[in-house]
């Protein structure tokens, strides 16, 4: 598949199906020199995974990652202290699937000659013919976008490091709208909306802080491990403390299950969420994804604009729409009121708006960069849908029987987030580079 591959100068190669051994993240372009470890890289991945909360799926996955390349596995000399360091070699994530059962597999089975409306189930049938994985719909199932997070994590830690900060929140669900907020009290509530799902996460707590798995394991020592937590799994979840709302926003300052930082947007949200999907129905949402210390001029023109490669977000699944800025909203406007007016204070520019959504020409202003996606209710409801056989050509009616997400906004964020932590990463490689070259050849001797 030629479109599992993403960057230039940060590369991110992604494998894997929903029902197949696993998922793989191959990253290369990784800078040497940087501690990774499993555990900070899962503390991404259970924002995203199954079986969370209520707005999620009920499959159960763990979306426990193992670091298989790319790290040192030893001090390269005697307390030389680079263990567990990026050694600059192209790093692999593997995710293993641990919760795929044939009653799972069997009801997929059950409804594969009659595609999902709104899936990508009978477009990829005619590409790939009968030997199509149709099985949780393979690579197009959401379950990929797991491997985004984990490179994406990789991404976001490099960047903060070069003092960019990458963050999200749902803007939007089931029809209810977060207000205006501060940046800065959004990435203050996204961070703490993130330290509690750590907290409350029975894998986090079981598997890493009890150091279950340690980062000196090697790697056939983890696979015996997953080998015991895929027949844990059940166990593991049942020691999940109780998410007692009022004590978590009294803690942490926010919603228990909805990652928005306006408390009783998130509550509206979550409601009508419910009220959709016991009706058998699922919603979409807007998620806003934000990046801060982006320096001016990163980016390139023409065909490769910083915001048309962020439009590449509709590379992740149930995306249906990406704008910068203003958006869409900039039909509504005049010229005077969607240009953002600049002045110099204190020999820094400042500027009066930012309906660019921080990207002007296809390189970056050193406002804010602020992208939405829109993202299209779960196409898998409990409803009776019209549809077809698709190796027979009968009209059909399909009823779905399999597990489903009420809602993907609720979890598609962190996917969002990481995606533009991958692009920006990829850009700000070429942008330190160029800016070295052009500051050595107009050097004066």
């Amino acid at each position: 598949m030629m479109g599992c591959h993403l960057g230039n100068f940060f590369q991110v190669s992604v494998a894997g199906g929903s029902y197949q051994e696993g998922l793989t993240s191959l990253v290369q372009g990784v800078p040497p020199g940087m501690l990774l470890t499993e555990q900070e890289i899962y503390g991404d991945l259970l924002l995203r995974k199954p079986g969370a909360d209520e707005l999620s799926s009920p499959r159960k996955e763990p979306d426990l990652p193992i670091i298989y390349t790319g790290l040192n596995s030893w001090d390269t000399i005697e307390k030389a202290g680079n263990k567990n360091h990026t050694n600059g070699t192209p790093l692999t994530i593997l995710i293993p699937n641990l919760d795929r059962h044939d009653i799972h597999v069997w009801q997929y089975q059950s409804t594969n000659r009659t595609p999902r409306p709104g899936h990508a189930s009978y477009a990829s049938f005619i590409k790939y013919g009968p030997d199509d994985d149709a099985i949780g719909a393979g690579i197009f199932s959401g379950r990929y976008t797991a491997t985004i997070v984990a490179a994406g994590y990789v991404a976001k830690k490099v960047l903060k490091a070069c003092g960019i900060e990458v963050f999200s929140y749902i803007r939007e669900m089931a029809g209810v709208r977060c207000g205006e907020m501060d940046y800065a009290k959004v990435l203050k509530a996204t961070d703490a909306f993130k330290r509690m799902r750590c907290d409350f996460d029975p894998f986090y707590q079981e598997i890493y802080v009890k150091k279950r798995i340690t980062m000196d394991m090697r790697f056939l020592q983890k696979a015996a491990i997953f080998a015991e937590i895929e027949k844990e799994i059940d166990d593991i979840r049942a020691k999940t403390p109780r998410m007692d709302s009022r004590a978590i926003k009294k803690k942490y300052g926010v919603h228990h299950v909805v990652n928005c930082p306006d408390y009783d947007a998130a509550e509206a949200m979550l409601a009508e969420c419910n009220r959709i999907s016991a009706t058998g129905d699922s919603s979409g949402g807007v998620v806003e994804v934000v990046a801060l210390g982006v320096p001016c001029g990163l980016g390139e023109p023409v065909f490769r604009k910083l915001d048309a490669e962020l439009g590449r977000m509709l590379g992740i699944g149930a995306v249906k729409g990406v704008e910068i800025g203003a958006g869409f909203g900039v039909k509504d406007m005049t010229g005077i009121q969607s240009n953002d007016a600049m002045r110099a204070e204190k020999g820094k520019v400042k500027f009066m708006s930012n309906n660019a959504g921080g990207i002007t020409g296809g390189l970056a202003t050193g406002q804010p960069i602020v992208a939405r996606v829109a993202v299209k209710p779960t196409p898998t409801i409990d409803k009776k849908q019209v549809t077809i056989d698709k190796y027979t050509m009968e009209n059909k009616a399909l009823a779905a029987i399999t597990r489903r997400d009420p809602t993907i906004a609720g979890r598609i964020w962190p996917v969002a987030e990481n995606y533009m932590a991958i692009v920006l990463l990829d850009y700000l490689i070429a942008h330190y580079g160029y800016q070295a070259l052009k500051d050595k050849i107009s050097a004066k001797p």
